[in-house]
């Protein structure tokens, strides 16, 4: 990423919760060492707060420094291969972590828009895979509440989303 792009983030305003992700981010590619300090400047500035580690998935990212250089600090940053390969997770003082849903780069703009508003109001309910897919819908448009609809009944185990129970209309 140059510096001259703007930092494809969202977050949500209620980071208080504990979630399975609190907003989303999308790079412009996987060099951790190329992506990652545009996001840290990004995250304290939002925030008003500085990141003091990061954490990301091994396999995913390539070129994973061990430290990244912030203003007045350096940044620790941990690889594993236990955290969600589409998240990335940020250490923050007063917020205890932030888990950002990670828009691959090759995803389309319409797709990676959709996922960014997604992260920020799935509340906590959704998996980080299970945005994707959804972000991913070809379908028409759905307004606000039948998105958070179809995500909150998205079958994780089957890959499905679940039908709405039929209304009976005998007694």
């Amino acid at each position: 990423m140059t510096g001259s792009e703007e930092v494809r983030l969202s977050l949500d305003p209620d980071l208080a919760r504990r979630g399975a992700v609190d907003g989303a981010w999308w790079p412009a590619g996987y060099d951790a060492g190329a992506e990652l300090p545009a996001l840290i400047a990004a995250i304290d500035q939002r925030l008003e707060r500085r990141v003091l580690r990061v954490g990301l998935h091994v396999d995913t990212w390539h070129n994973i420094p061990h430290r990244i250089a912030a203003p007045g600090r350096q940044v620790r940053v941990g690889w594993f291969r236990t955290i969600d390969p589409h998240l990335i997770n940020l250490i923050i003082p007063g917020i205890e972590h932030i888990n950002l849903l990670v828009i691959p780069p090759d995803t389309t703009p319409a797709a990676a828009e959709k996922a960014l508003d997604l992260a920020t109001r799935c509340r906590g309910r959704t998996r980080s895979g299970d945005l994707l897919t959804a972000a991913d819908h070809d379908g028409p448009a759905d307004t606000a509440a039948e998105e958070e609809q179809r995500l909150a009944g998205w079958d994780n185990e089957g890959g499905r989303t679940r039908q709405p129970a039929r209304e009976d209309p005998t007694p």
